[in-house]
């Protein structure tokens, strides 16, 4: 009895631990969107993925490549801005060039609409602000095109010109991606207004009344036609006398030219 006893209290217990179970892990705490990312990539295949919201800090050093990826869905427009925190003007050499690029899953490079893509950092300045903001994530277009699509995108951070003896010198670089959600239409893409707008609209009458309420408005409206002049020279249009002009010109241009090679003795002597 005792044994049959503990065996039954066993089974109730792990019918408890495993309705239990799935509670626990709905209850768990989800990592939040807003954590920090203190790593990047160094190229395309290892780009750090960073969700919009987020804030990636890390440090560097001059002249590497630091990739990040992000996904962007239809009607969504995101901005990138980068701070970059230069080493100290003592250890520097000259001024450097600083860019910050897009690219979507088919790497392909992505126009920015605002924000400044490419700095150029004197040797005093001690941070660099860049931004990119891209253009609105489309929900279709056609092949041939080069519109953002949702899906995956890339951002790459590099120093495009600098003196040669600052490479390897330490940085630290703050990149924070924002989103935007609209409509999955490009902007400019709905017609507000109509290209041609209509000319006297007006309520729509009866066949008779439009009818009887027409025919004076057009009579009041219609231009009077020209009065051409009396006479058959009148009837004679300027295509027609350039063509009748022309005609004689030619008629007597081959008669001189069969006078001038059938008979050119006869000629040149009556012209003597």
């Amino acid at each position: 009895m005792r044994a049959k006893r503990v065996a039954a209290l066993s089974a109730a217990g792990a019918v408890l631990l495993l309705t239990a179970g799935p509670a626990a892990a709905d209850g768990s705490p989800s990592p939040s969107p807003s954590g920090t990312v203190s790593t990047a990539g160094s190229s395309f295949l290892t780009a750090t993925t960073v969700r919009p919201g987020q804030t990636a800090k890390l440090s560097g050093s001059t002249g590497d490549y630091l990739y990040w990826s992000f996904a962007a869905a239809a009607g969504q427009t995101d901005r990138v801005e980068v701070t970059l925190t230069l080493p100290p003007a003592s250890s520097r050499h000259g001024s450097a060039t600083w860019t910050v690029e897009a690219f979507d899953g088919l790497r392909r490079r992505q126009a920015c609409t605002a924000g400044a893509q490419t700095v150029t950092a004197a040797t005093g300045d001690t941070t660099v602000s860049l931004g990119c903001a891209l253009r609105q994530v489309r929900s279709w277009a056609e092949s041939w095109s080069g519109d953002p699509l949702p899906g995956t995108y890339y951002l790459r951070l590099s120093a495009t010109d600098l003196p040669e003896q600052d490479l390897g010198l330490p940085i630290q670089a703050e990149l924070r991606i924002s989103a935007r959600n609209g409509d999955a239409q490009p902007d400019g893409a709905s017609l507000k207004a109509p290209l041609s707008p209509p000319v006297n609209p007006g309520s729509t009458l009866a066949p008779d009344d439009a009818a009887a309420s027409a025919a004076p408005s057009a009579a009041a409206s219609a231009p009077r036609p020209v009065e051409r002049a009396k006479g058959w020279f009148a009837s004679l249009s300027t295509r027609w006398l350039w063509t009748v002009g022309g005609g004689v010109l030619a008629a007597v241009a081959g008669v001189a030219g069969y006078r001038l090679t059938r008979h050119p003795r006869r000629w040149f002597s009556a012209a003597r």
